[in-house]
């Protein structure tokens, strides 16, 4: 990362996030886990469940997930599958037939390379037709136990909204995070804001009222809150 300018402010200060994260552990436990926690089995399977994910409702996500891994649920099953077969398993994913080649392709690759193991390197996982860093993070971090930070639109929003960082994408977001956030924080911060985000932190009105981490927030670019 040498080299490349900070994207980060000062706003919320760096001793404030260890509090913050201690109240959304406890925070989150009364809201449903975000759908990828629940195919957590094998690399593998946390890779299509996030394939499949991208531009798509957490419930319509779960089923397609349910359906396609009732028929296989490793590279070598599934890569004998029709393309037909998966477009119909996982219908209706967005894009559900373009990530139904994808899938297909990854599951290829995957054999005939390693025999089916997923890599466990974010670069090697981006070569990977339909991956991208949010989904290589997530496999590197759930499948592999190896420090990763997985940054989607809840922990973008949320995280600029707080003033803890000041950037335009996810991957500023993510190159930011990785400056300042305490390791020990990078594997869990995924789960805990797409569960606030969804439940809580809203993109339009959040409820701000009944936000127990207000005091450390900035409210950055809100304009009507509950």
């Amino acid at each position: 990362m040498s080299g490349v300018e900070p994207f980060w402010t000062e706003s919320m200060r760096d001793e404030d996030i260890d509090k913050v994260i201690g109240i959304l552990k406890k925070e989150v436990e009364k809201w449903q886990v975000p759908v990828v926690g629940h195919f957590t089995e094998t690399p593998f399977t946390i890779l299509i469940s996030c394939v499949l994910s991208l531009r798509t409702q957490d419930r319509t996500t779960h089923q397609a997930s349910e359906r396609l891994f009732r028929l296989a649920r490793t590279p070598q099953e599934i890569g004998k599958l029709a393309t037909t077969t998966i477009e119909k398993a996982i219908y209706p994913v967005g894009f559900y037939r373009t990530k139904a080649k994808n899938i297909k392709e990854i599951c290829r690759r995957l054999v005939s390379l390693d025999n089916g193991r997923v890599p466990d390197d974010i670069d090697d996982l981006l070569k990977l037709p339909g991956v991208g860093r949010k989904t290589a993070n997530l496999v590197v971090t759930l499948g592999y136990g190896k420090p990763g930070i997985c940054v989607d639109t809840h922990v973008h929003r949320i995280t600029n909204r707080w003033g803890y960082v000041r950037t335009k994408t996810p991957e500023q977001t993510e190159l930011a995070l990785r400056g300042k956030l305490p390791e020990p924080h990078w594997m869990i911060i995924n789960d805990l804001l797409v569960t606030f985000g969804q439940n809580l932190c809203k993109p339009i009105s959040p409820f701000c009222s009944r936000c127990k981490i207000r005091r450390y927030c900035d409210r950055v670019g809100v304009e009507i809150s509950r």
